[in-house]
C-alpha cells in the first residue's frame, strides 16, 4: 500500500522530476530556480512537456515499489519472527537487501523510462543526440537491436551504492516513527508527513550526486566523448565525478537538487500519509468483518 501512495505523490510532483532530469543531464542548462526552470521548459516545448515520459516512469515506479516494499516487509516479518528487538541497524540492513533486489530487476525499466523521458528535449548542450522511440517496447528492442543487453543496466553500480538512499530513509523514518509513539501516543497525519519530509530529505542529500551519475549513465547519449554505453565501472563514475567538477565545481554535481528535494520531500511525506491511512482504514475495516463474524 505504500508503493500505491508513492505513485500517487509522483504523478502529483510529476514536473519536479522533468526539471531535475534536465539539469542533471544537460550540462549546458543553467541552474537555476525551479520555478523558472519550469516556466522556461513549459514555453519552449509546451506545458505538456513537463509530464513528458510520465507513463513510462510511473510503470517503472508501480514495479519497482512493488519489488521494494513487498522484499523490505517479508524481511521485516523474518526479523519480528526472530529474536531481539526492532532496531535502525536491522531496518537498514533489510533496506539495503531490498534494494539491491529491486535494482537488478528494475534497472533496465529505468534505463528506458530516462530515455523516453528525454526524448524530443531541446537540449542546450550539443553534445547529446535525440533518441527516437515509439514507445516503451520499441525502446527495449532498439536499445538491445543498437547497444546490446548490456546497455539495459547501464548505472547499476551507482544504483546499488544509491540503495543506502532508501535505506537511510527507512531508517531515520522507522526511528523516528517509534519516538514519536513512545508510550503508546497515537501518531498525527502532520507528525507522518514531517518524518517522512526529514527522513526522505536527509537520504536526498547526502546521495544526490550519485543520482547524477545514475541519470547520466542511464542516458547515455553522447556523441564522440566516450559517455554514451557506459556499465558504470568505479573508473567511470570517477571519470564522471570529476568531469562535473572541472566544469561546474563541486557546485554541479547538486544540479536540480532543488527540484529533486522538493519532490522527493513533498513525494515521501505524502506517500507516508496516504499509506498510513490506508493501513488503518484497512484494520478497521478488518475489525469490523471479524465483529460480524461474531
Amino acid at each position: 500500500m505504500r508503493w500505491q501512495g508513492s505513485v500517487t505523490a509522483m504523478s502529483v510532483f510529476f514536473p519536479l522530476d522533468t526539471a531535475k532530469s534536465r539539469l542533471q543531464v544537460d550540462e549546458k542548462r543553467r541552474s537555476r530556480s525551479t520555478p523558472v526552470i519550469l516556466a522556461e521548459i513549459a514555453k519552449e516545448e509546451g506545458f505538456l512537456s513537463l509530464y513528458r515520459g510520465w507513463f513510462p516512469v510511473i510503470s517503472s515506479l508501480c514495479c519497482s515499489n512493488f519489488v521494494y516494499f513487498y522484499t523490505f516487509n517479508a524481511l521485516k516479518k523474518v526479523a519480528a519472527a526472530g529474536p531481539g528487538k526492532p532496531r535502525p541497524s536491522k531496518d537498514l540492513l533489510m533496506g539495503v537487501v531490498a534494494g539491491v533486489v529491486n535494482v537488478l530487476l528494475t534497472t533496465p525499466m529505468w534505463v528506458v523510462n530516462t530515455r523516453l523521458k528525454l526524448q524530443g528535449v531541446k537540449f542546450r548542450d550539443e553534445d547529446l543526440h535525440q533518441t527516437h522511440y515509439r514507445g516503451i517496447f520499441d525502446a527495449f528492442s532498439q536499445i538491445i537491436a543498437n547497444e546490446g543487453v548490456g546497455t539495459l543496466w547501464n548505472g547499476t553500480l551507482p544504483s546499488l551504492i544509491l540503495v543506502l538512499n532508501p535505506a537511510v530513509q527507512f531508517m531515520f523514518y522507522e526511528a523516528l516513527k517509534r519516538k514519536a509513539g513512545k508510550g503508546g501516543k497515537k501518531i498525527s497525519s502532520a507528525q507522518i508527513f514531517l518524518i517522512g519530509a526529514i527522513a526522505k530529505a536527509v537520504a536526498t542529500t547526502v546521495t544526490y550526486p550519485l543520482q547524477t551519475v545514475q541519470a547520466i549513465l542511464r542516458f547515455g547519449q553522447y556523441k564522440g566523448d566516450g559517455k554514451g554505453g557506459l556499465m558504470g565501472s568505479l573508473s567511470n563514475i570517477f571519470f564522471l565525478f570529476m568531469d562535473r567538477i572541472r566544469n561546474h565545481g563541486v557546485l554541479g554535481l547538486y544540479k536540480g537538487l532543488e527540484a529533486k528535494l522538493l519532490q522527493t520531500v513533498l513525494t515521501a511525506a505524502l506517500m507516508f500519509v496516504v499509506y498510513e491511512k490506508i493501513t488503518s482504514a484497512t484494520f478497521k475495516v478488518m475489525g469490523l468483518n471479524k465483529k460480524m463474524k461474531h
